[in-house]
């Protein structure tokens, strides 16, 4: 069962991390002139089952800057060979990010979220990415354009993180480990693409545990931001009625019946409308209200196809598994849920709160 299968990987966690992090006779170098310590790593498929591992090099010093990758079979190896090939040695104190590519992905990433987990040096804090496309090349392309390149990434991720808006998923080594290892609940990261000498957000990766199944984008990805959490999203821009919606803040509640037949999905958003094309009179409150049960009916009808999608995959990221659990009552086991997931009645139903529209300007005319 899923469930046993999630408490023995957490058994092995647990005995590897005691394993490594215990005391050592050792005095490590952390001269700060003789170590690098790097700010991310690109791991992608090599060939024959080995990894392609890259990083820059040297990260925080003045010199001029390189992309160098190494293809190993394991993850410290590729860290072993950089030791062995520059001037300073490899550090992952100042770690912040790890790129992984998607056909890695696809593949299962376990066994390289254990190594980063049981290595005491690398902070739990650091940001976890999908990336569609050739990211060393990219990269090298940019690099002498653009010496903070990694920076400005991490930079964009840690932005979005803190302001708790749901533009782009962000998640970190820790969130990643408590998706992976908890019952009712699988995992997900965000997706950059790599085109044309740019990377630009795809939308949000879903993980059968460590393995890659679905790339959601567009709306899908919009939805699953504001239903996932309660989270605040700047814009939402709905092409179909050539309107966009603004500040949209949700309150996502889930309702399963006693039977585990059926579960009501329903969500409240707060917003204001930024941008109206259509032939509308918006400022008319009857055709204002026309328009806001439109958008309504839309985005029920999205949502339960998003939702239908994640029952076939019989993945869990909205961890709707947890609503089962009742008092004093024994917890459901993670494959009977997923089996019941997999069958259940779908209803969704939106309230939407539009702000009245107003002339922003008349405002400031009077002051």
């Amino acid at each position: 069962m899923r469930l046993h299968k999630k408490i023995f990987k957490r058994l092995i966690l647990l005995f590897m991390t005691l394993c490594l992090s215990g005391c050592t006779p050792f005095t490590e170098n952390n001269l700060i002139e003789e170590i690098s310590p790097i700010t991310f790593l690109s791991i992608s498929k090599g060939d024959e089952g080995k990894v392609n591992v890259s990083t820059i090099l040297p990260p925080l010093s003045k010199e001029n800057k390189s992309v160098m990758s190494q293809e190993v079979s394991l993850l410290k190896e590729g860290v072993q060979k950089y030791n062995l090939n520059f001037y300073q040695e490899i550090k992952f104190g100042q770690m912040r990010m790890l790129v992984i590519s998607e056909e890695l992905g696809k593949e299962g990433i376990m066994s390289i979220i254990n190594v980063l987990l049981t290595d005491p040096d690398v902070p739990l804090r650091i940001y976890l990415v999908i990336v569609k496309g050739n990211f060393e090349e990219y990269l090298g392309s940019k690099l002498d354009k653009d010496e903070n390149l990694d920076y400005s990434f991490y930079r964009m991720l840690k932005h979005y993180e803190e302001k708790n808006q749901g533009e782009i998923t962000v998640v970190n080594l820790h969130e990643f480990k408590n998706l992976l290892y908890t019952p009712y609940s699988d995992p997900f990261l965000p997706v950059f693409r790599v085109q044309e000498n740019e990377v630009s957000y795809e939308g949000t990766a879903l993980f059968q545990d460590d393995k890659l199944v679905e790339i959601i984008s567009s709306l899908d990805d919009r939805i699953f931001q504001l239903i996932n959490n309660d989270h605040y999203v700047e814009v939402l821009p709905i092409p179909e009625f050539e309107v966009v919606l603004g500040h949209v803040k949700s309150k996502t509640i889930v309702d399963i019946d006693s039977s585990y037949s059926t579960m009501t999905y329903t969500v409240n958003l707060d917003t204001r409308i930024e941008e109206y094309q259509g032939d509308m009179q918006l400022f008319d409150p009857k055709q204002l209200k026309k328009i806001k049960i439109d958008i309504e009916t839309h985005l029920e009808k999205q949502t339960h196809e998003l939702v239908k999608k994640i029952q076939e995959l019989k993945v869990d990221p909205l961890q709707l598994g947890i609503q089962t659990k009742r008092p004093f009552s024994k917890p459901m086991g993670e494959k009977k849920w997923i089996e019941m997931f997999e069958k259940m009645d779908i209803k969704i139903k939106y309230n939407i709160n539009i702000e009245p529209l107003t002339d922003a300007n008349s405002k400031k005319q009077d002051f």
